[in-house]
Protein backbone atom coordinates (compact mmCIF):
# COMPACT_ATOMS: atom_id res chain seq x y z
CA UNK A 1 0.00 0.00 0.00
CA UNK A 2 1.30 3.43 -0.96
CA UNK A 3 1.15 6.13 1.67
CA UNK A 4 0.60 9.64 0.39
CA UNK A 5 1.73 12.52 2.53
CA UNK A 6 -1.25 14.20 4.13
CA UNK A 7 -0.38 17.56 2.52
CA UNK A 8 -0.46 15.97 -0.96
CA UNK A 9 -3.93 14.57 -0.32
CA UNK A 10 -5.17 17.98 0.87
CA UNK A 11 -3.60 19.65 -2.17
CA UNK A 12 -5.28 17.20 -4.56
CA UNK A 13 -8.65 17.72 -2.89
CA UNK A 14 -8.22 21.49 -3.13
CA UNK A 15 -7.26 21.38 -6.81
CA UNK A 16 -10.18 19.14 -7.76
CA UNK A 17 -12.65 21.33 -5.88
CA UNK A 18 -11.30 24.48 -7.58
CA UNK A 19 -11.86 22.99 -10.99
CA UNK A 20 -15.14 21.27 -10.28
CA UNK A 21 -17.68 21.70 -13.01
CA UNK A 22 -21.23 22.57 -12.05
CA UNK A 23 -24.20 21.08 -13.86
CA UNK A 24 -27.83 22.06 -13.36
CA UNK A 25 -30.78 20.75 -15.32
CA UNK A 26 -32.25 23.21 -17.85
CA UNK A 27 -35.72 22.77 -16.35
CA UNK A 28 -34.35 23.76 -12.93
CA UNK A 29 -32.82 26.91 -14.39
CA UNK A 30 -35.98 27.82 -16.29
CA UNK A 31 -38.75 26.81 -13.90
CA UNK A 32 -39.13 30.28 -12.33
CA UNK A 33 -38.14 32.32 -15.38
CA UNK A 34 -40.53 34.97 -16.68
CA UNK A 35 -41.15 32.76 -19.70
CA UNK A 36 -40.07 29.19 -18.83
CA UNK A 37 -40.85 27.90 -22.32
CA UNK A 38 -38.67 30.54 -23.99
CA UNK A 39 -35.88 29.85 -21.49
CA UNK A 40 -36.01 26.10 -22.02
CA UNK A 41 -36.14 26.39 -25.80
CA UNK A 42 -33.19 28.77 -25.80
CA UNK A 43 -31.00 26.65 -23.53
CA UNK A 44 -31.89 23.43 -25.32
CA UNK A 45 -30.92 25.05 -28.64
CA UNK A 46 -27.30 24.84 -27.51
CA UNK A 47 -25.51 22.18 -29.55
CA UNK A 48 -25.76 19.09 -27.39
CA UNK A 49 -29.31 19.90 -26.33
CA UNK A 50 -28.51 22.28 -23.50
CA UNK A 51 -26.32 19.78 -21.76
CA UNK A 52 -22.94 20.75 -20.46
CA UNK A 53 -21.61 22.63 -17.54
CA UNK A 54 -23.10 25.92 -16.43
CA UNK A 55 -20.13 27.98 -17.58
CA UNK A 56 -20.41 26.66 -21.15
CA UNK A 57 -24.17 27.23 -21.04
CA UNK A 58 -23.53 30.83 -19.95
CA UNK A 59 -20.97 31.27 -22.74
CA UNK A 60 -23.44 29.96 -25.29
CA UNK A 61 -26.23 32.20 -24.01
CA UNK A 62 -23.92 35.24 -24.06
CA UNK A 63 -23.13 34.51 -27.71
CA UNK A 64 -26.86 34.30 -28.46
CA UNK A 65 -27.56 37.63 -26.76
CA UNK A 66 -24.59 39.18 -28.60
CA UNK A 67 -26.11 38.14 -31.92
CA UNK A 68 -29.52 39.49 -30.88
CA UNK A 69 -28.04 42.82 -29.78
CA UNK A 70 -26.08 43.18 -33.02
CA UNK A 71 -29.14 42.38 -35.15
CA UNK A 72 -31.30 44.77 -33.12
CA UNK A 73 -28.75 47.54 -33.56
CA UNK A 74 -29.07 47.10 -37.33
CA UNK A 75 -32.85 47.36 -36.99
CA UNK A 76 -32.51 50.52 -34.87
CA UNK A 77 -30.31 52.12 -37.53
CA UNK A 78 -33.05 51.44 -40.07
CA UNK A 79 -35.65 52.92 -37.71
CA UNK A 80 -33.52 56.06 -37.37
CA UNK A 81 -33.45 56.40 -41.18
CA UNK A 82 -37.20 55.83 -41.38
CA UNK A 83 -38.03 58.33 -38.63
CA UNK A 84 -37.09 61.22 -40.93
CA UNK A 85 -38.19 64.52 -39.43
CA UNK A 86 -39.95 62.95 -36.43
CA UNK A 87 -37.66 64.35 -33.74
CA UNK A 88 -39.22 62.30 -30.93
CA UNK A 89 -38.73 59.05 -32.85
CA UNK A 90 -35.19 59.91 -33.91
CA UNK A 91 -34.24 60.87 -30.36
CA UNK A 92 -35.77 57.69 -28.96
CA UNK A 93 -34.06 55.43 -31.48
CA UNK A 94 -30.70 57.15 -31.10
CA UNK A 95 -30.98 56.69 -27.33
CA UNK A 96 -31.72 53.01 -27.85
CA UNK A 97 -28.80 52.68 -30.25
CA UNK A 98 -26.53 54.15 -27.58
CA UNK A 99 -27.90 51.75 -24.95
CA UNK A 100 -27.28 48.80 -27.27
CA UNK A 101 -23.77 49.93 -28.25
CA UNK A 102 -20.24 49.59 -26.92
CA UNK A 103 -21.00 51.74 -23.86
CA UNK A 104 -24.24 49.85 -23.34
CA UNK A 105 -25.34 46.27 -23.85
CA UNK A 106 -22.53 45.28 -26.24
CA UNK A 107 -19.97 46.53 -23.74
CA UNK A 108 -21.68 44.64 -20.92
CA UNK A 109 -21.74 41.46 -23.01
CA UNK A 110 -18.02 41.77 -23.76
CA UNK A 111 -17.25 42.38 -20.10
CA UNK A 112 -19.38 39.38 -19.08
CA UNK A 113 -17.60 37.17 -21.63
CA UNK A 114 -14.21 38.31 -20.31
CA UNK A 115 -15.25 37.73 -16.70
CA UNK A 116 -16.58 34.28 -17.56
CA UNK A 117 -13.25 33.33 -19.16
CA UNK A 118 -11.55 34.35 -15.91
CA UNK A 119 -14.13 32.38 -13.91
CA UNK A 120 -15.18 35.60 -12.22
CA UNK A 121 -18.82 34.65 -12.09
CA UNK A 122 -19.86 37.54 -9.83
CA UNK A 123 -18.64 40.16 -12.34
CA UNK A 124 -20.19 38.21 -15.22
CA UNK A 125 -23.46 38.17 -13.24
CA UNK A 126 -23.28 41.93 -12.66
CA UNK A 127 -22.55 42.56 -16.34
CA UNK A 128 -25.52 40.39 -17.37
CA UNK A 129 -27.71 42.46 -15.05
CA UNK A 130 -26.36 45.57 -16.79
CA UNK A 131 -27.68 44.27 -20.11
CA UNK A 132 -31.20 44.28 -18.65
CA UNK A 133 -30.64 47.77 -17.29
CA UNK A 134 -29.69 49.05 -20.75
CA UNK A 135 -32.84 47.45 -22.18
CA UNK A 136 -34.89 49.26 -19.53
CA UNK A 137 -33.24 52.55 -20.49
CA UNK A 138 -33.99 51.98 -24.17
CA UNK A 139 -37.69 51.46 -23.54
CA UNK A 140 -38.22 53.95 -20.71
CA UNK A 141 -35.98 56.77 -21.95
CA UNK A 142 -32.56 57.84 -20.81
CA UNK A 143 -33.69 60.41 -18.29
CA UNK A 144 -36.64 60.38 -15.87
CA UNK A 145 -37.77 63.62 -17.51
CA UNK A 146 -37.95 62.00 -20.95
CA UNK A 147 -41.54 61.62 -22.11
CA UNK A 148 -42.50 58.05 -22.91
CA UNK A 149 -42.30 57.29 -26.60
CA UNK A 150 -45.15 55.27 -28.09
CA UNK A 151 -43.14 52.90 -30.28
CA UNK A 152 -45.25 50.95 -32.74
CA UNK A 153 -42.23 49.26 -34.36
CA UNK A 154 -40.98 45.80 -33.47
CA UNK A 155 -38.21 47.32 -31.34
CA UNK A 156 -40.03 46.79 -28.00
CA UNK A 157 -40.38 43.09 -28.89
CA UNK A 158 -36.65 42.85 -29.72
CA UNK A 159 -35.74 44.66 -26.52
CA UNK A 160 -37.90 42.23 -24.55
CA UNK A 161 -36.15 39.24 -26.12
CA UNK A 162 -32.70 40.65 -25.29
CA UNK A 163 -33.90 41.35 -21.74
CA UNK A 164 -35.25 37.81 -21.34
CA UNK A 165 -31.96 36.32 -22.56
CA UNK A 166 -29.98 38.55 -20.19
CA UNK A 167 -32.15 37.39 -17.29
CA UNK A 168 -31.55 33.77 -18.29
CA UNK A 169 -27.81 34.44 -18.17
CA UNK A 170 -28.26 35.89 -14.69
CA UNK A 171 -30.19 32.77 -13.65
CA UNK A 172 -27.38 30.52 -14.93
CA UNK A 173 -24.71 32.57 -13.20
CA UNK A 174 -26.69 32.50 -9.93
CA UNK A 175 -25.72 28.83 -9.72
CA UNK A 176 -22.04 29.63 -10.20
CA UNK A 177 -21.63 32.36 -7.56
Amino acid sequence: MVNFPFSLVIFLLFVTSCYSVKFVDVDTICKNATNPSFCSTLLKSKPGGGSGDLASLAEYTLSVVHTNVTNTMNQIKELIKQSGSNVAATTHYKGCLFNFGDLGALGAIGAAQDALKKRDYKFAHDDANDISFFMFLCISGNLPSDPPFHDTSLLPKYVDIVDQIAKIIVRILNYLI
